[in-house]
Parts: structure tokens; C-alpha cells; sequence
């Protein structure tokens, strides 16, 4: 009793063996599992991954929860890892018909792979069915439109890489999915409104319950019967009855070697992903504004922008950290006071400094510009514009920032990245072992050296 979608996820998730991988699809998320412990390490001490690992130390495990000297069972460190990875929403995206943060898979996953003694190489492959499935999925079907969270594709694709991960029988992988499905549709008010902590949770949850559906197939629990194509199934009741595309699930019916992660884009600034752009083109106006004051500033975006980071009224005065880093308004006007957007952009006294609350509600406006809704997703374009004091008049535009999978982050650039993100914590050895560690996950004892450095 399932259905063309499980059956085809599932397949594929048992069918991609270690030897189809393409060595660039290797490197690629050697580089992601990089860059997530880097952005975690960061966000340690929000609010968010700190309730995570006091959730954590009442479950205990053998799983090792990253930075710290705690231990938790698989899904508890998996999902405490995961909050931290996710915090400062500084960690790889993916857009199309639906958005996705891809490697909030990553966490649980590495977890479910140390407590079970698993080779780095299978974690790889795991990882790559997952990023696979779940952006496939993305250029299937909306659920944004419908008014449901895209943690639920997270979800979808991190039970394929789990399942892969315990070596389960395609059958037993779509229980896997099922589980991890049906019981978890996760509702966009996340997302609405002002944002709370849970904004920063709500994907590792869904690959926490991919974790559990997995584990539980693998004891011979069966999931509800056609959870995509049944009568209350997730077609049915989270895309009112559209069904997926066919066209983006085509690569996943003919077996192809999992490539989409390098279709992913690494965030080079620590904001929500549709921003990144705008940041680029604010910090270019900075250098050229010297000591000219602002009189007004304009911001022409795209429409998937204006929706998720711009329309809302808190956005135009944030208080909170997860509204701040997702109002596009404070982020640019941010960048154009400061000429830097750093984690320190998104503390309290910052996006509360009155000068920017007056330049923000007083001076700022933000509209949707039609030329640059037709050139999303293939770019991300916004153009900011600034009046000066003296009347004069600059503009910037940028489509593909930095990290894009247009305008790609080189491996220096992404060591960097980390360097700076975990600076505070580890030592530069430390972190150069870790970072070995990362590029060196699919030789033997890859996992092992790598886990083994992510403790306290």
C-alpha cells in the first residue's frame, strides 16, 4: 500500500551506493559538514541551542553534542546539534518553487552515523541522498503557497538519508518516510509574524522525527499506508490536492548520481538567504557614500523576497534576533551605517539603536520590482538605492552574491568562513584538525577523527 512518491524516494535512497557518487558530490559535502559545524560553533551561546542541550542532557547517549562536553542519545544530540547549526541562519539554502536550509540535515545524521559505529563514507552518501531528495522536492511543489513550513521536505529527504544510513530495504524506507511525514506537517507560522526561537529549532525537529522513522522502520514499525498520493495524504492535505511536478522527480526515478548539492549556495553573510544580495549592494553603497549622510533609502527586491522578509510589520521594527536577521529593511540599513554585516549586526542594542530605527521606519522603503521577480530563482536580485544629504543619487545592483551556485565560495573562502565562526572557541590547531578531519571524511577513520574533535 504505497505509492509512486515513497516508492521513488525510497528506491532511491536504497539504490545510490557509495561507488555512484561523483567525486565533486564527495567534496561538496565534506565542505557542508565544514561549514554547519563552523556556523553551530558560532551560535553555541543563542538562546535557542542552549534550551536544545539543556533538553539534551536529559537523554542520555553516546552521541556527541558539538563544543561541549555533553553526550546525549542520537536524536537528542542530533536535534540539540542541529538548533546550534541553524541559529544564526548562517548555514546553506536553496531556492525554488520552495526554500530550504538543505544541510539542517546534516546534524542528525552525523549523530544516528557516530552511535552506530558507521564509516565517514556511508555518512557521505547519506548526506547526499538526503540533499538529493529534499531539493528535488523543491522544485516539485510550493509549500509555502499552501501555508505549510519546507521543513517538511527536510524531513522527507533526511528519512531517505537515514534509512540509506542503516542500510534499511527500500520497503522499510518508505516506513521510514512515512513515519517522518505524516505525524510532523510543520505549519508556516514559524515564519509569520514575529519570530520566535522555534524558527531556529523547526528543522532540526523535522530531521530529529526522520531519525526516529528510520530507527523505528528499522524495528519493524510500519508507517501510514500512500502518505504522499492517499486520500489525507500529504498531497491532498498540504498542497490541496496539486501534485508534485514530474519533471524534477525525474532524476530521482532514473537512479542519477546525486548532484543537486552543488545546485545549493553556501551564505556568505550570516542573513536569511534572499537578503544576501541586498548586502552586497549596501556594503558597495557604503564605500562609496564617505561622509555624505542618507537622506532615503530604497530597496526594489523580488517577489519570494517581499513576501518572506519584507512585508510584515515587525520587520519594520524588530525585536528579536530571528525578525532582525529576516527583515531585509533593518539588514540593509545595517550595512549601509556599519559597512559590515557580523553576527554582532543581530544583537539587541544593535537592531534597537534608535539612529537605525529612524533611518528604518522614517527613511526606508521596500517594494517588489516585477523585472526582478522574473529573474528568481536562477539569481536573487535586489537593487538598493540611497539619497544622500546632498541629493545625489546611488544605486547597486547584484543578482548572484557570494556563495551562490553562480558565483561559488572556493574551499579558502569557505576556511575562512569557519576560521572566523569558531575563532572564539577552539584554537587555530584545533580548528585546522577539524578542518582535515572535514576534507578527510571519506577515508577510513574519517568519522571517527572528526567526531573525536568536536567535544569540549
Amino acid at each position: 500500500m504505497s505509492d509512486r512518491s515513497s516508492r521513488t524516494f525510497a528506491a532511491y535512497a536504497a539504490e545510490t551506493t557509495w561507488d555512484r557518487l561523483p567525486a565533486e558530490t564527495v567534496h561538496e559535502v565534506e565542505r557542508r559538514v565544514l561549514d554547519s559545524i563552523g556556523v553551530a560553533l558560532a551560535g553555541l551561546d543563542e538562546g535557542a541551542p542552549v534550551a536544545a542541550r539543556r533538553y539534551a542532557a536529559s537523554h542520555p547517549g553516546s552521541a556527541t553534542v558539538w563544543g561541549t562536553g555533553g553526550r546525549a542519545n542520537a536524536e537528542a544530540a542530533g536535534f540539540a546539534n542541529g538548533v546550534a547549526v541553524r541559529s544564526l541562519d548562517f548555514n546553506d539554502t536553496y531556492l525554488s518553487l520552495e526554500p530550504l536550509h538543505p544541510s539542517d540535515a546534516i546534524a542528525a545524521l552525523l549523530a544516528l552515523a557516530e552511535v552506530r559505529g558507521l564509516p565517514g563514507r556511508e555518512l557521505i552518501r547519506a548526506i547526499a541522498v538526503s540533499y538529493e531528495v529534499s531539493v528535488c522536492l523543491c522544485d516539485a511543489a510550493s509549500l509555502r503557497a499552501h501555508g505549510w513550513d519546507h521543513v517538511a521536505y527536510l524531513g522527507i529527504g533526511a528519512a531517505c538519508g537515514a534509512g540509506a544510513l542503516l542500510g534499511l530495504a527500500p520497503e522499510r524506507i518508505e516506513d521510514a518516510i512515512s513515519i517522518a511525514a505524516v505525524p510532523h506537517a510543520a505549519m508556516r507560522q514559524t515564519r509569520a509574524g514575529e519570530l520566535s526561537m522555534w524558527k531556529g529549532a523547526a528543522a532540526a525537529n523535522a530531521a530529529r522525527h526522520a531519525a526516529f522513522g528510520a530507527a523505528m522502520a528499522g524495528a519493524g514499525m510500519r508507517g501510514p499506508f500512500e502518505p504522499f498520493e492517499g486520500e489525507m495524504g500529504f498531497i491532498r492535505q498540504l498542497l490541496d490536492g496539486e501534485p508534485f511536478a514530474d519533471e524534477p522527480l525525474k532524476r530521482l526515478e532514473a537512479l542519477e548520481p546525486p548532484t543537486r548539492i552543488s545546485d545549493t549556495y553556501v551564505k556568505f553573510w550570516p542573513v536569511e538567504y534572499h537578503a544576501q544580495s541586498a548586502v552586497d549592494a549596501a556594503l558597495r553603497l557604503h564605500a562609496q557614500l564617505a561622509d555624505r549622510g542618507i537622506a532615503a533609502v530604497r530597496i526594489d527586491t523580488f517577489g519570494t523576497s517581499y513576501e518572506i522578509i519584507a512585508k510584515d510589520p515587525e520587520k519594520w521594527d524588530p525585536r528579536t534576533r530571528e525578525t532582525a536577521d529576516h527583515s531585509i529593511q533593518y539588514i540593509v540599513c545595517a550595512a549601509l551605517q556599519d559597512g559590515e554585516v557580523t553576527m554582532r549586526t543581530f544583537d539587541p542594542a544593535r537592531f534597537r539603536r534608535l539612529d537605525t530605527l529612524e533611518l528604518l521606519q522614517r527613511h526606508t522603503t521596500v517594494e517588489e520590482d516585477p523585472e526582478l521577480t522574473a529573474g528568481y530563482p536562477d539569481g536573487i536580485p535586489n537593487r538598493v538605492t540611497v539619497t544622500t544629504a546632498g541629493d545625489d543619487v546611488l544605486t547597486e545592483r547584484v543578482d548572484h552574491p557570494r556563495g551562490h551556485a553562480r558565483n561559488p565560495m572556493t574551499d579558502g573562502e569557505l576556511v575562512a568562513k569557519f576560521r572566523a565562526n569558531v575563532s572564539e572557541r577552539w584554537p587555530t590547531d584545533r580548528a585546522g584538525r577539524v578542518e582535515r578531519s572535514a576534507f578527510g571524511l571519506h577515508e577510513d577513520g574519517g568519522l571517527e577523527r572528526l567526531v573525536a574533535e568536536l567535544g569540549p
